[in-house]
């Protein structure tokens, strides 16, 4: 999603700047509309903020639209990026700070490539976190929601009420559960040897 050199020069008609939807990790949307583009939109990264460069003719609905199809695109290109463990780790400390005021405190936090059957795991007694490898490439709010999981448990061991009234904390628990139910649902179908697509 690069920025179009065209629509960036002049003064073109905007929007003004929103807040962003619950987990896409900026401070701030603007939403440009140009005459000039017709049916193209695209999105980037300026600084601390988001752009968006939509058609001028765009409803408000299609609009509202276009901007979550495209923070959605943004955080799946940027999340292909590999986080190192120390990333992964900052990540944690940030998260813990934010949705359970910096209580859960893991002691280390890290990749792994032996956990195959489940996305997370968490060793309360130890403070340690890990995170299946599988998870690398994914939306950043889908290991968000996987890193606050195993971050809850160092507060609360089990599974109880207690637990998910945690999580309850994360706008995109819903949406981050939805996507990785889909992944496991997309290994489950039976592949056809020699089948074509039409």
């Amino acid at each position: 999603m690069s920025a179009d050199p065209l629509h960036r020069a002049g003064a073109p008609p905007r929007t003004p700047t929103n807040p962003p939807p619950s987990g896409s990790g900026t401070s701030a949307i603007e939403v440009r509309r140009s005459t000039r583009r017709r049916r193209t939109v695209s999105a980037y990264r300026e600084g601390d903020r988001t752009v968006v460069l939509i058609p001028a003719r765009m409803s408000e609905a299609e609009e509202q639209r276009w901007v979550s199809v495209m923070l959605d695109k943004l955080a799946a290109q940027e999340s292909k990026r590999v986080l190192g463990d120390a990333e992964l780790a900052e990540r944690a400390e940030r998260l813990s700070g934010q949705y359970f005021d910096g209580r859960a405190r893991p002691a280390s936090v890290r990749w792994v490539t032996n956990q195959n059957t489940r996305w997370g795991s968490c060793t309360p007694s130890e403070g340690s976190i890990r995170l299946s490898h599988r998870l690398q490439g994914m939306p950043e709010y889908v290991v968000d929601y996987v890193l606050l999981h195993e971050l809850a448990h160092l507060l609360v061991p089990g599974h109880g009420p207690r637990f998910w009234r945690l999580l309850e904390a994360y706008p995109r628990t819903e949406r981050a559960r939805g996507y990785l139910e889909g992944v496991v649902a997309a290994d489950r179908l039976p592949h056809v040897p020699g089948a074509r697509s039409e």
